[in-house]
């Protein structure tokens, strides 16, 4: 009896077992997480094309709700959007922008749990308004 619980014959059969079950978690989590890593991404983009449309259109308002549109459209994310300012914005002014968007990571509905990302861009207006 004391020989056979000695017996390291089959040792390598749970190394392998313990290092694919590590690769399988390694790769489930890269697969939750790389669509917040992408819509983060396609944020900090819907932020700055906000803020370059404000700054040649010289207003926040019609125009930049119209560009916010198309991105929407284009991107399929709807995130929330606080601008510093709105109206006419005459030349040289600062304004920022900030958009939020909600989104769940995780494994659908076993473990998922609701993220807010966050995307600041800030500009100056090249419009000058008699």
């Amino acid at each position: 009896m004391k020989k056979l619980l000695k017996s390291k014959c089959g040792e390598g059969y749970f190394d392998i077992v313990i290092v694919v079950l590590v690769i399988v978690i390694v790769l489930a989590l890269i697969i939750a997480v790389a669509p917040v890593v992408s819509a983060k991404i396609q944020l900090d983009n819907y932020a700055d094309e906000l803020v370059r449309e404000a700054e040649i259109t010289g207003r926040i308002g019609s125009e930049t709700a119209a560009r916010a549109q198309v991105l929407t459209e284009r991107t399929g994310i709807k995130p929330t959007i606080q601008w510093s300012r709105t109206g006419k914005i005459q030349l040289n002014q600062e304004f920022t922008v900030t958009c939020t968007y909600k989104m769940d990571i995780g494994f659908g509905e076993f473990g998922s749990f609701p993220i807010t990302l966050t995307a600041k861009a800030s500009g100056k207006s090249e419009v000058y308004h008699k």
